[in-house]
């Protein structure tokens, strides 16, 4: 049986628990909206694919874990991961706090995971009009590389209303 450390990091509210939920716990879009926001850690164990465990590490995204997952739980959180999954809100309205948390956590990885595949999800696309999605995921796809060299990282368009959450994760993360 392989176990994968896997991280699901973003700040609080861009959908991480939502589409933890869709993806390794069968729930369907709508129900959702009674998830509340996760506190510090919620760790899981998931049976993906046949003989592969994930262990889930899904990390609140409110200010003060951010600051303390980069400070005192450094080692901890970010030591033996094989996957980080950070998850963009396209809607938000704090794109330098954004990346400025992202960046912190490249660098925690770096110091203890190098070898982590990174994945970038520009999430709840479909709030952006359907003539505008493929510009804006682009820019955004550019900034998010720009900030994560010399680091190999790849950006997805995503939504827990269309299939694009299931194409993703089945096909390119695992």
């Amino acid at each position: 049986m392989q176990k994968k450390k896997v991280l699901l990091m973003g700040k609080s509210g861009s959908g991480k628990t939502s589409m933890r939920s869709i993806i390794f716990a069968n729930y369907i879009a709508r129900d959702t909206r009674r998830l509340g926001a996760t506190i510090d850690v919620e760790h899981s164990h998931v049976r993906f694919l046949g003989n592969l465990v994930l262990n889930l590490w899904d990390c609140g995204g409110q200010e003060a874990f951010m600051e303390n997952y980069f400070a005192s739980q450094r080692d901890n959180i970010f030591k033996n991961v094989e996957v980080l999954i950070y998850v963009f809100d396209v809607e938000s309205r704090e794109l330098d706090r954004d990346m400025h948390y992202y960046q912190s956590c490249l660098e925690a990885i770096i110091q203890n995971s190098s070898n982590a595949k990174i994945f970038c999800l520009i999430h709840k696309m479909d709030l952006v009009s359907e003539d505008q999605r493929e510009s804006v995921f682009r820019d955004r796809e550019q900034d998010i590389i720009r900030l994560s060299k010399p680091l190999d990282v790849t950006c997805f368009s995503t939504s827990i209303w269309n299939e694009t959450l299931y194409r993703v994760t089945i096909l390119y993360i695992f």
